[in-house]
């Protein structure tokens, strides 16, 4: 595999801009164990800002798995004209102790996890009165939703995919606003679910993306194998494989699971560490996420025709 050089030579970008930050924002939720703690990150200046919707793995780590965690791809986004809202779901580990995870959910709470975004774009008139500044300055036509790990299947879920509760009932949590979105190393196909997480999630069983006819980008490392879910990479790249276009694929040549450290500054447990993967991670997703809420912008189609003339690529893109 060739060195992989700086992303910022070969992929089309713009100049960033300073980011507000405010967290942690309370919005009530009543049905649900504890009120909804959410952050939210936007550039100080523009109007008509998109929004994404940014949803935490269930890592081990005490904050990641929060509306602190993903940091590179937070204030990336932010600093180049979208509004990023990050909730802190039930199973992050910061409600340990507060959250009882052997509900009917189980620990993943991957029902909850949807009905927090919708929750999130319930709530917008608040959100924009607790952020300086912000009021007004979003457009809330243009909504992606975007995910890594088990934020994949939360995204996944929100732009169409179904799972099978464990009383036989089919669960579709499509919500329309919802224009395109990003599913980063999430689970992915069933068949290829072989290791221990197939009897400790049997939810994870029961993937179904054959409706998921929203746009998105499903994004995966080339060497992302974790025995606990399957001995085969092209598990997390399920969300490309089964679902409907139009669907792209963006491959990260040497890429593990958190794809360099996108969950967090100088994570502990990124077992592939790199800068330079992360920041391509970054400004493709942003490439994607600004063609996708505005088709007449040309910056994904610019990105991939940069990536694929590159000399040492970092990624290779599929579509479909």
């Amino acid at each position: 595999m060739p060195t992989p050089i700086s992303p910022v030579s070969v992929i089309p970008s713009v100049e960033p801009v300073p980011v507000v930050s405010v967290g942690p924002i309370v919005l009530p939720a009543p049905g649900r164990a504890v009120a909804l703690q959410v952050r939210v990150s936007a550039p100080v200046t523009g109007r008509d800002l998109p929004i994404v919707l940014l949803s935490h793995g269930h890592g081990s780590s005490n904050n990641l798995s929060s509306l602190n965690g993903y940091g590179p791809l937070a204030n990336y986004w932010a600093a180049r004209g979208f509004v990023v809202i990050q909730p802190t779901h039930l199973s992050s580990a910061t409600l340990r102790g507060v959250v009882d995870p052997n509900g009917p959910e189980g620990a993943l709470f991957w029902r909850s996890r949807a009905e927090d975004m919708t929750r999130l774009l319930d709530a917008l008139d608040a959100i924009e009165e607790a952020v300086p500044g912000l009021r007004g300055r979003v457009d809330r036509a243009r909504v992606a939703v975007a995910g890594h790990s088990l934020g994949g299947m939360t995204a996944g879920m929100l732009l169409g995919q179904r799972v099978t509760d464990a009383d036989g009932q089919v669960v579709e949590l499509r919500d329309p606003r919802i224009v395109a979105g990003v599913i980063i190393a999430g689970p992915g196909n069933p068949t290829y679910l072989t290791g221990a997480a197939r009897d400790r999630y049997p939810v994870l069983r029961t993937l179904d993306f054959s409706a998921m006819t929203a746009p998105a980008l499903v994004v995966v490392g080339d060497r992302d194998v974790n025995p606990m879910f399957s001995d085969q990479a092209a598990y997390r790249a399920g969300a490309y494989t089964l679902s409907p276009g139009p669907k792209h694929l963006l491959t990260v040549f040497g890429g593990e699971h958190i794809l360099g450290g996108i969950s967090g500054y100088d994570a502990a447990e990124t077992t592939d560490e790199s800068p330079a993967r992360v920041e391509a991670v970054a400004e493709l997703t942003w490439a994607y996420l600004r063609t996708a809420l505005n088709p007449a912008d040309p910056t994904w189609p610019a990105a991939c025709v940069a990536l694929r003339d590159a000399l040492s690529p970092l990624a290779s893109v599929d579509a479909k």
